[in-house]
């Protein structure tokens, strides 16, 4: 997302911007709802896709061998996560696949070898996620934990959106994203405690536990949003990729997911913060 304030054509990008990301949210959210292999399924596809990018990226933009492992890689760990239970399992295949992604590029006897680390990292950048979304979507009332992940999220990303292009001013942190203001980031972390108050609210649950946890994801997902944008910077890319109108590459539209989704995994099981403050859907 670009919290600065864009230049005239760039202004009407933003209704097929809307478009686009309302029929993700849609089809999100019904695979959410049914949950099991269907999700399993949605997951694994975007997991392969935001691979796909991934690579292609670090390849200087042509297709990559480097993907076949980590791509496998994910789409074995969602199911193993998800429908089979097994989180060590997962794990285990996700570092097989980042050693594997390696090896590849071992193989290839490139001279350079710096972008080496960088294939084996999309493994981590993409399956960690990937898997906690298979095990939020697994937990007991999965399916509202995982909707009040989304809804924190995008709110978060929106407000951002809305917020920096309204009020422009200072840059967050200029050294990883020229781009990205504090109107953007203050305005996105209240939006996403706001929205997700009222979720909650909307399941009888505790507003005050729905406001903490709102905050902490809008912040992990600004920290992905960040990242991104740094290692686009590495790469002098300006999109990830161009499959979706409006927003660009899929891992341009799942960056705060990729950050929020393990930081609600570390909530809900380690801290023992309930997403749902108390509600039982």
């Amino acid at each position: 997302m670009t919290d600065t304030q864009p230049s005239m054509p760039a202004r009407f990008d933003f209704p097929v911007r809307a478009a686009s990301g309302l029929v993700l949210a849609v089809v999100a959210i019904a695979a959410v709802m049914v949950g099991g292999t269907v999700f399993a399924a949605f997951v694994a596809v975007a997991a392969v896709a935001a691979l796909r990018e991934w690579h292609r990226l670090v390849n200087g933009g042509r297709f990559a061998r480097e993907m076949i492992p980590t791509a496998i890689a994910a789409a074995v760990a969602v199911w193993l996560a998800g429908p089979v239970g097994n989180l060590d399992g997962a794990l285990l295949v996700i570092l097989l696949g980042a050693g594997a992604s390696a090896l590849v590029f071992a193989l290839r006897g490139r001279a350079e070898r710096w972008p080496m680390p960088w294939h084996a990292l999309g493994a981590l950048y993409v399956g960690l996620p990937v898997i906690a979304l298979a095990v939020l979507r697994s937990a007991p009332r999965g399916a509202a934990i995982v909707g009040a992940l989304f809804v924190a999220v995008w709110a978060a990303d929106t407000g951002a959106l809305l917020f920096g292009r309204l009020f422009g001013g200072p840059k967050l942190v200029p050294v990883l994203s020229p781009n990205k203001t504090w109107a953007g980031f203050l305005g996105g972390t209240l939006a996403a405690m706001l929205a997700e108050a009222v979720y909650v609210l909307l399941l009888n649950g505790s507003v005050p536990k729905a406001l903490i946890f709102g905050g902490l994801l809008a912040l992990s997902a600004h920290c992905g949003d960040l990242f991104e944008s740094w290692v686009k910077r590495q790469f002098h890319a300006k999109d990830m990729g161009h499959l979706i109108p409006g927003h660009g590459g899929i891992l341009d539209r799942i960056d705060s997911v990729l950050f929020a989704a393990p930081v609600c995994v570390a909530l809900l099981f380690l801290a023992g913060l309930d997403p749902l403050g108390g509600a039982r859907p």
